[in-house]
């Protein structure tokens, strides 16, 4: 059975809006692109930021039985690339995005909506210290 690459490209983004990343476009490619199914691309600021959505990343998608096949950048302060077969993600720093252009590389593709996770509710009834 074929895997549903659109269902674990919407968990990689969410996985990156928790950890802060900006701007995630995750993009239909397969009609512009024999690269991958799906593209995300998502916006860092910093090296801390880059190494800790690539790591929440990882977690959501092994939590769903998958490991990157490919990886580049491992020692690049500004752009990662992680290969899924049917997902490709690159986490940029929002110069190297901007640099770079991906978003209008893959034009025409069609874009994926998704949502972050809602904020887990504060316990009712609770009372602030202060």
């Amino acid at each position: 059975m074929a895997r549903d690459f659109r269902a674990v490209a919407v968990s990689a983004a969410r996985a990156a809006a928790d950890k802060q990343a900006e701007d995630a476009a995750l993009l239909d490619i397969r009609k512009v692109s024999g690269l991958a199914d799906f593209l995300l691309i998502a916006t860092i600021d910093s090296p801390a930021q880059l190494d800790a959505v690539e790591e929440g990343v990882e977690k959501a998608l092994k939590e769903e039985g998958l490991r990157a096949v490919r990886r580049d950048g491992g020692a690049s302060r500004l752009w990662r690339v992680l290969d899924y077969g049917g997902l490709l993600v690159h986490l940029m720093h929002r110069d190297a995005r901007v640099h770079y252009g991906l978003d209008k590389l893959f034009d025409g593709a069609r874009k994926v909506a998704w949502e972050p996770r809602a904020a887990p509710a504060r316990a009712a009834g609770r009372k602030r210290r202060g």
